[in-house]
């Protein structure tokens, strides 16, 4: 059975949904197995209330624009049967979680039971010390965020997945991925190398590739000690210390 996951984002009135701020736009991007597969879900909602002047200016989302969309109620069953039983990817899942469960426990409903991984949380265990919020992530990844001008539920949840890809070491086009004929299958093409190779003598040696052997940069014995010593102070947790 292939591995469901989406990654999920949304944008809201305020900081605090236990202030009365709503969400107003949900994002979700759809992977199969790692690979996005094009089935995506968006929706803007009519929060019933004005955005803070801070979230306004970050979202872009004016009460003009929103108003004639649907509230939250009309539209959680459709939500809730696209999220199925996928895991959820979502960045910083707290904030995420706390409004989605406050929209479905006014309507009645049992709060999502999913599955998260909070790709936040994975960078700071990852990236000690340094930002993690998602455009200094883009950059560690050379993900394409150039067209992210102000936050969007579902341009950050497309952002998001490349980075999560690559943070967890996912082969992905990380520059082409999401503008190329593939986005939808999530299909990435891998080069593969030439079938000859020239030997000592100059001559090009069949079902061997041409490029050349990569010189192989081994440890030096103080850089193994310092590793050993790392992972020693994870305190045995390191599946290659238990190795």
């Amino acid at each position: 059975m292939a591995l469901r996951q989406i990654v999920l984002d949304t944008e809201t009135t305020g900081i605090d949904w236990k202030q009365g701020h709503r969400v107003i736009e949900i994002g979700a991007v759809e992977l199969l197995d790692r690979r996005l597969t094009g089935n995506n879900y968006q929706q803007y909602l009519n929060p019933q209330r004005s955005s803070d002047p801070e979230a306004l200016r970050v979202h872009g989302l004016t009460d003009d624009f929103l108003q004639d969309k649907p509230p939250f109620a009309e539209v959680a069953d459709a939500f809730l049967e696209y999220l199925g039983d996928a895991e959820l990817i979502i960045h910083n899942a707290p904030f995420d979680l706390g409004f989605l469960n406050h929209e479905l426990a006014l309507l009645g409903k049992a709060p999502l039971d999913h599955q998260v991984l909070d790709t936040l949380l994975d960078a700071r265990r990852r990236h000690p010390g340094q930002k993690n919020d998602l455009n200094s992530l883009c950059r560690r990844y050379n993900v394409d965020n150039s067209h992210r001008e102000r936050h969007g539920a579902l341009l950050d949840c497309e952002i998001l997945a490349l980075v999560y890809l690559g943070m967890t070491g996912g082969q992905v086009d990380m520059m082409g991925l999401l503008n190329s004929s593939d986005a939808q299958s999530g299909a990435v093409a891998i080069p593969r190398a030439p079938a000859s190779l020239p030997d000592t003598a100059g001559n090009n040696v069949a079902g061997a590739p041409t490029r050349r052997r990569l010189r192989i940069i081994r440890a030096t014995a103080e850089e193994s000690a310092l590793h050993t010593q790392y992972l020693q102070g994870l305190g045995g947790k390191a599946l290659w210390h238990q190795e």
